[in-house]
């Protein structure tokens, strides 16, 4: 059983996904309570394994070239150990499954493009339970899950916090744009970044103790990784805990002509929590979360009828997540680091 928020619990996560790096103070101040009693909150929280403020590493960071997305089918009685190795590879971004046309649904990112023949064409195929397997090249992320937003505080709670998140990490790119990729890190540099991805939240004080360099040094430093999006900070938590019930990964074949504009309108759409262009069979890949299913079948009947140039919808309802952003998790909970 997961466990049941409260309405102060939500708010905070709410304010949260605003402002990941929002200090105790105004976390207070925004939510009407002591900077300790959130503080107390937020900490509770944490020690539950229900949420953790983590780092969402640029792509540059944690590999060679795009992510792929990747569909295996298991063979009979063996999907629930398929997804368990899948989501034990050190590539395996996310990994979930899911009803539908294939059993397990995955984004992986090797470290080289070399290592993502091999993987691909030989190590996913060959797994222990594999019926088949495909996979299609991410081309482009229209947004990502950093941006997901539960419509929860009123609009001057957001208003504040939508400044100190803008003071911290500067205008996100536009969907629909072309943001160049951030400079890559390196040395000192890199060894901030692997620290604000496990803390988003961690102050200039820590990272100068646990990196033994000047506190000045760890300020400027985490400051330029947060501003050039090497690293963007989020709440990480499980949708159906924010009374998001329903999961799928929606694919969309589209006339090329169409496509942009499909893109622009998915990527702002509430549900949205991770939608990319593709290349292979999909043009569009919508992963997103819904309230119930009677959300999911009006945004499948309304809102994609809207859209002109669509051939083909394939849905594919999430059963369960077992990695997401790189993180291991277990009915719900985020799994310890040591994967306990």
């Amino acid at each position: 059983m997961l466990p049941v928020l409260d309405d102060a619990d939500l708010d905070l996560v709410a304010a949260l996904q605003r402002a990941p790096r929002a200090p105790l103070s105004l976390l207070g101040e925004v939510l009407g309570v002591s900077p300790s009693t959130a503080g107390r909150r937020l900490a509770r929280l944490e020690s539950r394994r229900v949420l953790r403020v983590v780092g969402q590493p640029d792509w540059s960071l944690t590999g060679e070239g795009n992510p792929w997305h990747v569909w295996l089918t298991a063979e009979p009685g063996r999907a629930g150990e398929l997804a368990r190795r899948t989501a034990a590879l050190p590539e395996a971004q996310l990994v979930a499954t899911t009803a539908g046309r294939t059993d397990i649904y995955a984004v992986v990112q090797p470290g080289t493009r070399g290592a993502a023949r091999e993987l691909l064409t030989a190590r996913l195929p060959s797994m222990p339970g594999v019926g088949s397997a495909r996979s299609e090249l991410v081309l482009r992320a229209l947004t990502k899950t950093d941006r997901w937003r539960m419509p929860r505080l009123a609009e001057d709670r957001c208003a504040a916090l939508d400044a100190a998140h803008l003071e911290e990490v500067g205008e996100p790119p536009s969907p629909a744009g072309r943001p160049p990729a951030p400079p890559r890190p390196d040395g000192e540099e890199m060894r901030v970044a692997r620290l604000l991805r496990e803390d988003a939240r961690a102050p200039a004080a820590k990272i100068a103790r646990e990196l033994g360099v000047a506190q000045s040094t760890a300020y400027r430093t985490a400051r330029q990784l947060l501003r050039d999006g090497v690293v963007r900070p989020r709440v990480e938590i499980e949708p159906a805990l924010l009374g998001y019930a329903r999961e799928a990964v929606v694919t969309l074949t589209l006339a090329p002509g169409d496509t942009a504009h499909a893109a622009e309108v998915l990527a702002r759409h509430p549900s949205a929590r991770y939608v990319s262009l593709a290349a292979g069979d999909s043009s569009l890949i919508h992963h997103g979360v819904w309230r119930d299913e009677d959300a999911l079948a009006d945004f499948l009947t309304v809102d994609l009828a809207a859209l002109p140039g669509i051939s083909a919808v394939v849905v594919l309802p999430v059963l369960d997540v077992l990695r997401r952003n790189w993180l291991d998790r277990h009915d719900g909970l985020l799994r310890e680091p040591s994967g306990g």
